[in-house]
């Protein structure tokens, strides 16, 4: 007899996904207005808007690894609760930001909230997906991130515009209200009470065993960090009259991609899904590199989302099945470090290549960097993968 599937859209699934998108789109919608707001209402120097967003990007890198720990050692739902929380009340300390130090102290605290809300949110829905299901469960999770990270900047802007920062403000303090309400309703699984060790080891704070995995992934990541930055000035540069319609079909990939890309993982196709995404998005930043028109322009977003939508959870997945029950949460902010890092090396050496050099080579050495990325997981990551995994 053949068994029946797990069902995996659960009540409980669907609230961490709904409160996983509210809480992305909050942040979203800050990304591309706070340049705007400290320089056309505080008169801060364009060139220093990057020491904003750099706290941002700091306080997350510091807050991953405890996040992880703590989230394998407390209850996820309670630590998500609070962090959330946390997260929203922050949002009101931008009302009383006058200066750039300020500015960027509120930051900071929004970054280190908003790391330990995303460990704890994604460890978290690993724990209510059916283990059978678990690569197409993050996909589908992450798909509400992706959407969120290309809906939140076109509303943004357009709050912006035509009603202000304050009233963008009060937005976002709404959303993340009514993702606290969500989270709330979830009914988390019991888990095995977990006693803190003795001494504490740098592998509850980061994936030991992944270091090769981790290496790998800030190359695809590095590519990644290039497309919210820089695409806007890149299609003004070549003549495109509307550079946003790039972020409607690079989320368009993305969400299709999650339909099968988990699927595949989840039959045991996780290199395959590895090796295939990173020669798309290769192909993909090559021809965004080399072809100025409006088709190839939309077309490379559209084939970039698929090849980072189909990569995304079956890298994370990679560290999952590396990691211990007791260690997801480890292994959710190693991932998420990596990412962290490679998008954070993304933006910081492209605004120097950019300045430098030209937005076509930018995209041409993520292109570059792409390829590498697969000679490197087919000869190192994959072996370690099959030697050291635990499922």
């Amino acid at each position: 007899m053949e068994t029946q599937k797990a069902k995996l859209w659960s009540l409980n699934y669907l609230n961490v996904c709904f409160a996983n998108f509210l809480m992305a789109c909050s942040f979203n919608l800050l990304m591309p207005s706070i340049p705007l707001y400290i320089t056309e209402q505080m008169g801060v120097a364009q060139s220093k808007t990057g020491i904003v967003l750099a706290s941002y990007a700091i306080a997350l890198m510091f807050v991953r690894p405890f996040s992880g720990y703590i989230v394998d050692l407390y209850s996820r739902k309670k630590i998500l609760l609070i962090a959330f929380s946390c997260y929203v009340l922050i949002f009101f300390g931008y009302f009383w930001a006058t200066t750039i130090m300020l500015f960027i102290l509120v930051r900071f605290l929004h970054g280190i909230t908003w790391g330990l809300s995303t460990v704890s949110s994604s460890t978290l829905a690993i724990d209510v997906v059916p283990s059978e299901r678990r690569a197409e469960g993050i996909g589908y999770y992450g798909t509400f991130m992706n959407v969120a990270m290309a809906i939140g900047p076109f509303v943004a802007i357009h709050i912006y515009n035509h009603w202000g920062f304050q009233v963008l403000l009060w937005c976002a303090i709404g959303m993340g209200a009514l993702g606290i309400l969500a989270v709330a309703l979830i009914k988390a699984p019991e888990r095995p009470k977990v006693e803190a060790p003795q001494k504490l080891s740098l592998d509850r704070f980061f994936l030991l065993r992944s270091w090769p995995i981790f290496l790998n992934q800030l190359l695809p990541c590095f590519a990644w960090g290039t497309i919210g930055p820089f695409v806007a000035q890149y299609g003004k540069q070549i003549g495109i009259p509307n550079a946003g319609v790039f972020f409607l079909f690079w989320a368009g990939g993305i969400m299709g991609s999650r339909v099968f890309a988990g699927k595949l993982v989840d039959r045991g196709k996780i290199h395959e899904v590895n090796i295939v995404a990173m020669a798309i998005v290769a192909i993909a930043f090559f021809v965004f590199a080399t072809v100025h028109n409006l088709t190839a322009f939309c077309a490379s977003g559209l084939f970039i989302g698929i090849g980072f939508g189909m990569m995304f959870p079956a890298l994370q997945t990679l560290y999952i099945n590396l990691a211990e029950n007791s260690q997801r949460g480890t292994a959710n902010s190693t991932y998420l470090i990596g990412f962290d890092l490679g998008l954070a090396l993304g933006m910081l050496v492209g605004g120097y290549i950019t300045g430098y050099m030209s937005f076509e080579s930018l995209y041409l050495i993520a292109s570059v960097l792409c390829v590498f990325s697969i000679l490197v997981y087919w000869f190192c990551s994959r072996s370690v993968f099959e030697a050291k995994r635990l499922r």
